[in-house]
C-alpha cells in the first residue's frame, strides 16, 4: 500500500460516501436504511478499487467506523480464496498495518482490535509464503519487539498482537483446508509459541 499523495475530486466524493455509509451501518436504528447500507458495502468490498479507498479510508476518514469498516474489508480482501492478492501487496499491508498501530496508539479499542485482527489474519494465511528464500510472514517478534519497547500503549498493543496471533493460528478456519490448518499450527508452536511466551 502505497501512502496516498495527492485526491481527485472522485476520491474525496467516494470517501465522503463511504463515511455517509459507515454512519448508516452502525448508527442508524433504521433497520431498511442499515440494510441498504450494508448491501453498498458488499459492492464495495466487492470492487477493485477497495484496497485503495481502505487506505484512503484510514488516512483520511472523519470518524472511527470509517476505520472499523477499512480493517474488515482488507480482511476479506487478505481472507479471500477466489482471485487471491499477490504476495507483494499482502506484505505492503502487513507492514502497513503495523506502521499504522505504531504511530496511532490512541484508536478507538475496537479499532486497535480490528486491526490487530487483520495482522494476526494475513500472518496465519501467508505463514508458508517464502519470498527469496525468507518466510516473510514469520518474524512475528521483530514486528512484535518494537511495540514493547515503547509506551505503555504501546505495550498493550504488542501483548495484544501476540495473544490474538496465537488464538487465530489455533483456530481452524472453513474456508481453507483443514490439513493447511495443521500444518500452519505444528510450524508455529515449534518456530515462535516459546518466543511468544518469552516476550510477552
Amino acid at each position: 500500500m502505497n501512502p496516498v499523495t495527492s485526491q481527485s475530486a472522485p476520491h474525496v466524493e467516494g470517501l465522503a460516501q463511504l463515511e455517509i455509509l459507515c454512519k448508516q451501518l452502525y448508527e442508524t436504528t433504521d433497520t431498511a436504511v442499515r440494510h441498504q447500507a450494508e448491501k453498498a458495502l458488499v459492492e464495495f468490498t466487492n470492487s477493485p478499487d477497495c484496497l485503495s479507498k481502505c487506505q484512503l479510508l484510514l488516512e483520511r476518514g472523519s470518524s472511527s467506523y470509517s476505520q472499523l469498516l477499512a480493517a474488515t474489508c482488507l480482511s476479506k480482501l487478505v481472507s479471500r480464496t477466489s482471485n487471491p492478492l499477490p504476495l507483494e501487496q499482502r506484505i505492503d499491508i502487513r507492514n502497513y498495518v503495523l506502521n499504522y498501530l505504531a504511530t496511532r496508539p490512541k484508536l478507538a479499542a475496537f479499532v486497535t482490535q480490528a486491526l490487530i485482527q487483520l495482522y494476526a489474519r494475513i500472518t496465519k494465511l501467508g505463514w508458508f509464503d517464502c519470498q527469496k528464500d525468507d518466510y516473510v510472514f514469520r518474524n512475528v517478534i521483530a514486528d512484535v519487539t518494537r511495540f514493547l519497547q515503547d509506551s505503555v500503549e504501546h505495550c498493550i498493543i504488542g501483548v495484544t498482537i501476540l495473544s490474538q496471533l496465537t488464538n487465530e493460528i489455533n483456530q481452524a478456519d472453513t474456508t481453507h483446508p483443514l490439513t493447511k490448518h495443521r500444518k500452519i499450527d505444528s510450524s508455529f508452536r515449534d518456530s515462535s509459541l516459546f518466543d511468544i511466551f518469552t516476550l510477552s
